[in-house]
């Protein structure tokens, strides 16, 4: 069962995590957690001394209304210059349960978790739908 809330994540270098979390807020979340990270990507590669450095993160995590979603994102975007190769990257994920800051969404989605709670066939493991999603422009394998 689909809550109708999403997570954003946005890995940042270090120090760009509060503009993204502001930026976020000023869309329209409620909030945001941001976490210390290291890592690179691609365009970030560095040695020294031919030591290889990973450079320091920040993972911004933000539980948002799905009919939000997609202006927080584009104004994280916006605001990060996340377009441009190795200033970061960010992506939604569904979430299909949330527990301890429902004050922070609609009633509806309370709703559905105690009716899930409440009802023991709900809880039972249902086959998910699949869908055959195409993320780039290379042509189709399917004949």
């Amino acid at each position: 069962m689909e809550s109708g809330i999403y997570l954003i994540v946005t890995v940042v270098n270090k120090g760009w995590g509060e503009k993204v979390l502001e930026t976020s807020m000023k869309a329209g979340a409620t909030g945001g957690t941001i976490i210390p990270g290291r890592g690179m990507g691609i365009h970030e590669q560095r040695t020294l001394l031919g030591i290889s450095l990973e450079p320091e993160k920040e993972i911004v995590l933000s539980a948002v209304r799905s009919d939000e979603r997609e202006a927080i994102l584009k104004e994280i975007v916006a605001a990060t210059d996340l377009e441009k190769p190795g200033a970061g990257i960010a992506f939604t994920l569904p979430i299909d349960k949330m527990f301890g800051i429902s004050h922070h969404f609609p009633k509806d989605t309370e709703d559905e978790f105690e009716k899930e709670k409440n009802d023991p066939d709900s809880s039972a493991e249902k086959p998910e739908k699949s869908y055959d999603v195409k993320t780039d422009d290379t042509p189709d394998n399917k004949e």
